[in-house]
């Protein structure tokens, strides 16, 4: 019996173990946190049941997760552990009763917050300058990531005396009988522990640049940031807008803090912002009141949460409650049970992308409704995810939405395979030219540049809105213009006529008018443009701005050698190699010249300033969403006034004009003492008669 029970064990700490590598390490977990808990609670019970079979290395009695290769690893000075979840009301009522028997009061309380989706974060201050950041890695070693972190916009880099703060910023809900006593200074040692994550506004983004960049799109917000946080490069790292929340402390030399508010309440009048919905708790029954609220508030957050964390507030109560080897005694994270529907997996479709990427899509049958809409089908991303997740055609699935947002294959049911399922295999051929593909990892790509399907993609890529803006050139006038075999280029579009479109379906004398129209339209709108909508990897809308500054026609692309594209301004290494690749390698400079030669517009205008405008000679930075303009009217409004638009905050910026959710330039702006006005104050300056 106990070497059964043993094995049993084994076998579920090698389990757990890998899990923990799939959710720290490689930030792409195969199961929910549900699924994980109910494997580490059967550990967990199975080792109380039999205390002599304990062992060290137990994922019951260590933080799972070691350290990535790139970042050197440093030591935390306390250690970062983990915290217990519980699913029910009853087991916080449990969790209490522990508290009150260890501490032997009841006076004590609590303070509530939400438990974000991110990757957690230890910040070091020395004599109130940001020192260090590292993750937390296995709880004793994490990864040096200061780099990246100065890139998040809201981490402050030097800490204001708290004297300097306006005395009315308090902590929502959580009032206090008594003032809470702070620092006159900051500590000359302080180690901030938090959260590092992206917001669901923000999350979209990437993926819809991601889509525009012809690249695959992220799964969720949580393991985007996990990876962002691992990238090489801060100025990528910076693209991506992480934010910050504090949530726990590290080491603190040079005061002594007693409560958990008064820590928090210190660390806002310094610079840090603080979580929403922060509640002070006086017993238990307060703490599930907040819980049985919060279930539905969290989801008007702009970042996601997938519980509620309840901490003694107390320091000194803390330490009497100590710790386990794995979470301590004093706190407990409450998750809500995440919305999930189960259906069958009908179909596997295979979508090749713009760039000849082919994306395993998963249709449902029947489709489930979840969070508001109905869902009908899934990326399933890539095939090793399909093979982590052993999902098989016909399987039973668990359908979540990541971030309540896009939906996604949780795993299967199991127990429910029927007999006819299928394995999913890539295909060996383009599904659509049914050339050979390639597989690189878990990806298959069409490397026929002639693929139709490509073609198809980069038609409507490149008619799009923020790159060529071709009117009435939709989804199914290419299908019918490549069906015809009129169009079997990019160059073919300008070769189009009106007797070439008249015997198409459903096309008139004046939708093919309209058409040839907007075609014609489209030649004017500038070299910069044209590069953005040309499906060149790496290559948006701002960089083909970038480039086009500093190489306006084709001769100069044409002359420009690798390096003089990498040392371009927000260009670097990895995107210069990209377009002289298109350029030289992929008959880029041969495409150029063939749509010049049809009239399409292959040059950058001298210069979009008007003299004598209200902002001629004014240099300025835009930040964040604006309510009024896009951001390629923004600049086109101001380039009109005679005002020049920069990327950067410098000694040269006259002002930074910022939107809704600025990001680092904000703080850029803040640290050089330049000017920062919103929208209804730019509207004023631009027109002043304007209310």
């Amino acid at each position: 019996m106990t070497s059964a029970v043993a094995a049993q064990i084994e076998q579920l700490r090698q389990c757990i173990r890998r899990h923990d590598r799939l959710y720290y390490d490689q930030a792409h977990p195969e199961i929910t946190d549900t699924e994980y808990d109910a494997l580490f609670h059967q550990l967990r019970d199975l080792e109380a049941a039999h205390p002599d079979l304990i062992t060290p290395d137990s994922p019951t009695q260590r933080v799972a997760g070691e350290p990535v290769t790139g970042f050197a690893c440093v030591s935390h000075a306390i250690a970062m552990i983990s915290i217990d979840n519980t699913y029910t009301e009853g087991e916080l009522l449990a969790f209490d009763a522990r508290v009150r028997k260890l501490l032997g009061t009841a006076s004590f309380s609590y303070t509530c917050e939400p438990k974000i989706d991110g990757v957690s974060l230890s910040l070091r201050y020395e004599k109130g300058r940001l020192v260090l950041a590292a993750t937390r890695g296995d709880g004793a070693t994490g990864d040096d990531v200061t780099a990246n972190a100065r890139t998040i916009g809201n981490i402050p880099l030097l800490l204001h005396p708290p004297q300097a703060v306006a005395a009315d910023r308090s902590i929502h809900a959580a009032a206090e009988t008594t003032p809470l006593v702070l620092p006159p200074t900051v500590p000359d040692v302080l180690e901030v522990r938090g959260e590092a994550f992206l917001t669901r506004r923000q999350f979209l983004r990437i993926n819809q640049q991601q889509e525009e960049l012809g690249e695959e799109s992220y799964a969720n917000p949580r393991n985007t940031a996990a990876g962002t946080l691992k990238l090489l490069d801060p100025r990528l790292v910076a693209a991506r807008k992480l934010r910050f929340l504090p949530h726990g402390q590290g080491v603190v030399e040079g005061f002594d803090f007693t409560g958990y508010r008064q820590w928090l309440a210190f660390l806002q009048t310094v610079g840090f912002d603080l979580p929403p919905h922060l509640t002070a708790a006086a017993d238990i029954s307060e703490a599930l009141k907040f819980v049985r609220y919060f279930a539905e508030a969290r989801k008007n957050l702009p970042f996601d949460t997938d519980g509620v964390v309840i901490k003694v507030d107390n320091l000194a109560q803390r330490r009497d409650l100590g710790s386990t080897a794995r979470a301590p005694r004093w706190c407990i994270a409450f998750k809500y049970q995440p919305e999930q529907a189960t259906t069958q997996l009908a179909r596997v479709l295979f979508q090749v992308g713009k760039t000849g990427t082919i994306t395993p899509v998963a249709e449902f049958s029947p489709p489930v409704f979840i969070s508001g809409t109905q869902v009908y089908r899934a990326s399933l991303h890539n095939f090793d995810e399909i093979e982590r997740k052993d999902i098989r055609l016909h399987d039973r699935v668990i359908v979540e939405k990541a971030g309540e947002v896009i939906p996604y294959v949780v795993g299967v049911v199991a127990p429910q395979r029927p007999v006819a399922a299928e394995r999913i295999i890539p295909p060996a051929r383009c599904p659509s030219c049914q050339e050979p593909v390639v597989r690189t990892g878990g990806f298959v790509r069409c490397t026929n540049g002639r693929c139709p399907a490509q073609l198809a993609q980069r038609l409507k890529f490149f008619g799009g809105r923020q790159q060529m803006d071709i009117e009435n050139l939709g989804p199914a006038i290419i299908d019918q213009l490549l069906a015809a075999g009129l169009v079997q280029s990019i160059p073919d579009l300008y070769r189009l006529t009106r007797r070439d479109l008249l015997p198409l379906e459903r096309m008139g004398e004046k939708s093919a008018e309209n058409l040839l129209a907007g075609i014609a339209q489209s030649k004017t709108r500038g070299l910069a443009r044209l590069l953005a909508a040309l499906s060149i990897p790496h290559v948006g809308v701002r960089t083909a701005a970038v480039l086009t500054e500093h190489c306006p026609d084709i001769e100069a692309l044409a002359a420009a050698d690798i390096t003089q594209l990498q040392s371009i301004p927000d260009i670097g290494e990895i995107v210069g190699q990209s377009i002289y690749d298109f350029l030289h390698r992929r008959g880029g400079l041969e495409l150029l010249r063939e749509l010049a030669s049809l009239g399409v517009c292959t040059q950058a205008p001298p210069s979009a300033t008007a003299p004598g405008g209200v902002l001629t000679g004014q240099t300025i930075v835009v930040t964040g969403t604006l309510k009024q303009f896009t951001r390629a009217q923004i600049k086109q409004t101001i380039a009109a006034l005679g005002g020049k638009t920069a990327e950067t905050v410098s000694k040269k910026t006259s002002f930074v004009l910022a939107g809704e959710d600025p990001g680092e330039k904000l703080v850029q702006a803040r640290q050089r003492g330049v000017q920062v006005i919103d929208e209804t104050e730019f509207l004023r300056r631009i027109a002043p008669g304007r209310r």
